[in-house]
Order: structure tokens, then sequence, then C-alpha cells
């Protein structure tokens, strides 16, 4: 435990420092976001690279800190640093989504390779391993999604670590604490300078990879010892991406369009349209992702009936959210 806190601590730190100087270079190097007008509507020129920030802040303070460097560490951070280089060098220049694409299966391998694989008794191996492997792609992709407003994805980001150390403090899992906690800090540190007005964005590099290590993490732990449907919590932790994704999907798919071609279709989008200001979308979007983290928990720990009853109600709000998302007319 006092591990996890000195870890969360430097980071943080870290991250305060870093992430201006990483600003300042994504500058020289002419590394920045410009708005046109459609999609990127910020009032100035917005430099890239805060997931490079994030990525050193978390890495300084594990190395710090951690001493049990094993196998499944090992995948979370060669996984993680293979999804930040795949992002940096689309936020450089641009990759194509094919190999994008295939540099994401590498890396979400690599995580499997090292051990992180869903573990259900009641499916073979062979199954375990392809519901993580489109788990693992799933999650990377969901946070490049969201990643649309000053703030969002990052602060998203963050509650979701902090749902996943009292998960992992739980399962008495010392790892996955030390590592939640760090990447939390890195977050915390980074959202100073993301929130808006923002001075930086996580960019490629950022998004691709709090998806990866979000996912995994989410993965490795044990959410049945009370009930089966436990089971089902890594959903309720990252729930605000997923809806996002099958939101987009539904959408685009309705639209004959592609899932890799940007729209403007994103739920932040359309609430911001509907009457909420970016900083009201943000912060609403901060209390789902706190709520659905409770459930979380809640589905954890009560019985088999009262998990039942949680799942309905977080079915029932999305559902009813998507149809009334759906209803805003975003043509105009």
């Amino acid at each position: 435990m006092v591990t996890a806190i000195l870890s969360f601590f430097i980071a943080f730190i870290l991250s305060w420092q870093i992430t201006p100087l990483i600003r300042d270079g994504a500058l020289k190097l002419n590394i920045i976001d410009c708005p046109d007008g459609k999609l990127k509507n910020q009032q100035a020129s917005v430099p890239y690279l805060g997931g490079v920030a994030i990525f050193i802040s978390f890495l300084f303070s594990l190395a710090l800190t951690f001493s049990d460097f094993d196998r499944q560490v090992v995948g979370l951070l060669l996984g993680g640093s293979i999804a930040v280089m795949l992002g940096l060098i689309d936020d450089i220049g641009c990759l194509p989504p094919e190999v994008k694409l295939m540099g994401e299966v590498i890396a979400v391998l690599a995580l499997i390779k090292s051990g992180i694989i869903i573990r259900l008794t009641f499916l073979p191996v062979s199954v375990s391993i392809f519901i993580a492997f489109i788990w693992l792609l799933v999650m990377t992709n969901a946070f490049n999604l969201i990643d649309i407003m000053d703030g969002l994805s990052a602060g998203v980001a963050f509650i979701a670590c902090f749902f996943l150390f009292i998960i992992a403090q739980w399962n008495h899992n010392h790892s996955v604490a030390v590592f939640t906690l760090a990447l939390a800090g890195s977050l915390l540190g980074f959202l100073r300078y993301n929130f808006s007005p923002a001075k930086i964005y996580l960019g490629d590099a950022g998004s691709l990879m709090l998806g990866l290590l979000l996912g995994a993490l989410a993965m490795i732990g044990s959410y049945t010892e009370t009930s089966v449907l436990g089971f089902f919590t890594p959903l309720l932790l990252l729930g605000v991406p997923i809806f996002e994704m099958l939101f987009i999907s539904y959408i685009r798919h309705r639209r004959g369009m592609s899932i890799l071609k940007g729209s403007n279709d994103h739920f932040a989008l359309r609430l911001r349209k509907w009457a909420l200001s970016k900083q009201q979308t943000v912060l609403l979007t901060y209390g789902v992702s706190i709520k659905l983290g409770i459930c979380g928990l809640l589905l954890v720990k009560v019985p088999f009936a009262w998990a039942i009853f949680i799942l309905l109600f977080v079915i029932t709000f999305f559902s009813l959210a998507g149809y009334l998302l759906k209803k805003i007319d975003m043509t105009l």
C-alpha cells in the first residue's frame, strides 16, 4: 500500500513538471493540432505528445518504486511502449489505418504472450485468448475515440485507475495496485494542462497507450468470488469508452460510414450541441464514470439477484442515453 501511494505521488510530481517541457518540445517540432473548422474547433493550435509525458512519468515512477518485474509486468511495459511508439509516429505524421491496426495487434499479442488473458474456468483457453485479443483491441481504440474534448479521455482514464486500484487491493494484487496508482498520478499531473482550455493534447501516443494498459489491468482482476456476474465489472469500470465505441459504430453503420472515418457523431459533441458547455460535458462524463465505477464495485460484492438489478439498471441507462443522443440533430 505504501509503495503504491509513493508511486502515485512520484508520478504526479514528475508529470506536473515534465508535461510543460514536452509541450515546449512539441511546439518547436511543430507537432500540433490545428483547427480546421470541422471536427477540430479549438480556438488555437494545441501541441500533441501529452501521452509521452504521461508514459515517461509512469515509467520513472515504476523504476523508482517497483521491485517485482515479473512476466506480466514486462508484458504491460512492452505493450504500452509499442502503443506509445505507434501513436507517436501517427502524431508526427500519419499512419495508414491498416498499418496502425497491425501495430495495435502486435502490442496486444505482446500482452497475451506475457500471460495476460481472461481466465474463466468454464471456457477453453483458446476461447479465453480470443476474447482477450478482441477486448484489448477494442479498448485500445475506445479511448482513442473519446479523446475529442479537453480533459475527457485522460479524466475518464484517471477515474478508471482509481476503481481498478480498489479491485487490486481487494484481490491483494500488489503489482496492479502500484501500476494503477502510478498511472493515475501521471494522469492527474497531466490533467493540470489538459483540462479546458487545454494547453496540450494526449495525442494517439496517449490514448492508444491508455486504452491498452487499462484494458489489460481490468482483465487481470478477479471479480467472481461472490457472483459469476462480477465478470461484467470491467465493462462497467470502462463503461464510457465502451459506450462511445458501440454508439459510434451503430450511428456510422446506419449512415454507411466506416468507423475509422472521423465524424461529429461522438456523444460528447452531441451533448455540446444539445445544451452543455465543454466543461459541463466533461464533468458530466466524469460523474457517469464514477457512478459506473461504484456499480462495478457493487457487482463484485453483492449477491446474484442484486447483480442482475445493477446490470439491468446500467443497460437501461445506456439504452435511454443512446436513444436520446441519437435524436440530437448534428447536421447543422
